[in-house]
């Protein structure tokens, strides 16, 4: 029998099927390396070690040769300041309670140390239950003009003077405009750092309040509270009492409360006003504005050497711009 008939394993068939096994894989392993050559080439160019980030920067060292070391935030009550006043030569009102405070502090420092800023803002309050109508801008557009305009000058120098320390003094309207730009810096959300803002005096402050995080009273300490604590919940057309405040958060070591007592816009007692009997309630509200222990913080003494509300909120200024931070100018 034959070779090429019984199937002989040396036979030229099966040998052209070994060779093309391995020819095939031969290519493969070709193939193989070219892709990952291929993958190698396209990946070396993409693929790259993350290189350092630059450092952040790190806090001013100086700042501009025209900054002041610090700003005096002062903001007057209710019609004592107006929307175009100027804020560095106030005159809409030459009796405004807060001239007492502003004027002494100006006349101690060169405008290098301090830049006495008083807030213009329209400062009115609109007796809603008035008939005729008495023209005026109701308290909510009055004092939110007024806080736009307080946190605008805050933003404004601290974007421009990165140093620059403050103080923030407020009466009446005023003090609950100052008082609520204090507890959002002392909550973090404030247009400056808490750690730059040396001190805050509210003197009749709307929203004054007792217990942990609140002011410090400075002299008597009458057991009312601010009217709009007083009448939180009243809401009626162009007046709505917020309430008290949550706190001073970090600023409360260094926020001071002046109240006389009788006097309802900070020394309210609750049977005298309810937001549930809302038109006598507003009406005494409008009163204590005009009231003359409100009027008289000028001479209101708040210690036993005789010193007035204003003159011990100059003095404390004074005193705070004095030791404030020198930054180097550049």
């Amino acid at each position: 029998m034959s070779a090429r008939r019984s199937g002989y394993p040396g036979a030229p068939g099966r040998k052209r099927g070994r060779g093309r096994g391995c020819l095939l894989f031969l290519l493969g392993i070709v193939v193989l390396i070219l892709v990952v050559v291929l993958l190698w080439y396209l990946l070396a160019g993409l693929l790259r070690l993350p290189e350092p980030k630059p450092p952040k920067p790190g806090p001013p060292t100086s700042q501009p040769a025209d900054c002041p070391d610090v700003q005096l935030l002062s903001i007057p009550g209710t019609w004592e300041s107006s929307s175009t006043d100027d804020p560095h030569n106030p005159t809409a009102n030459p009796v405004s309670l807060m001239l007492n405070v502003g004027n002494p502090v100006r006349e101690q420092f060169p405008e290098s140390r301090v830049d006495v800023y008083t807030v213009p803002y329209v400062a009115q309050f609109s007796n809603p239950v008035a008939i005729p109508p008495d023209g005026q801008e109701s308290y909510n557009n009055s004092r939110s003009e007024g806080t736009k305009r307080a946190t605008d000058a805050l933003s404004s120098m601290a974007k421009r003077c990165p140093l620059t320390s403050y103080v923030i003094a407020g009466f009446s309207q005023g003090a609950v405009i100052g008082g609520d730009i204090a507890a959002d810096i002392g909550a973090g959300k404030g247009p400056v750092p808490a750690d730059k803002v040396l001190g805050v005096t509210l003197i009749a402050d709307g929203r004054r309040d007792f217990g942990p995080g609140q002011a410090t009273q400075i002299g008597p300490s009458p057991q009312g509270v601010g009217a709009e604590v007083a009448l939180k919940g009243l809401n009626v057309p162009g007046i709505t009492m917020t309430g008290p405040r949550s706190g001073f958060g970090d600023l409360a070591d260094r926020t001071n409360t002046i109240c006389a007592p009788g006097d309802m816009i900070c020394d309210a007692p609750k049977q005298a006003l309810n937001p549930f009997n809302i038109i006598p309630s507003v009406l005494s509200l409008v009163r204590a504005v005009g009231n003359p222990v409100h009027a008289l913080y000028n001479t209101f003494q708040v210690d036993e050497n005789g010193t007035t509300a204003t003159q011990w909120t100059a003095n404390w200024a004074a005193e705070l711009i004095d030791h404030a931070p020198r930054p180097p100018h550049s």
